[in-house]
């Protein structure tokens, strides 16, 4: 209710009918219409997702500046607030250690 208040009649907005997409034919994997322990636990933490690799994707897409997929190190300093709230990095103590590849 706080992100949509549906009054009666009214239209969906796109977004909340992509959602009922997405828990239909995604969440709702034994179709019972709720998400039970099981499928909450799927959708948090899917089998086949690498979550590591997803987030180094992520901080190479938004960081390399000239797109030849290999960070500088000002590419690096000049996006350091998205490295320092990784995961990736540790939360911004792996950025502290000397490396050589920088």
């Amino acid at each position: 209710a706080d992100m949509f208040a549906n009054e009666e009649g009214g239209p969906e907005p796109d977004w909340v009918i992509t959602e009922r997409e997405q828990f239909s034919d995604f969440r709702d994997l034994n179709k019972d219409g709720k998400m039970d322990k099981e499928e909450i636990q799927h959708w948090i933490l899917p089998q086949d997702y690498d979550h590591a690799l997803a987030e180094a994707r992520h901080l190479v897409y938004e960081s390399d500046v000239d797109k030849d997929q290999k960070l500088t190190k000002d590419e690096i300093l000049d996006n350091w607030n998205m490295f320092v709230g990784s995961q990736a990095t540790n939360y911004g103590e792996d950025l502290t250690r000397n490396h050589d590849e920088l």
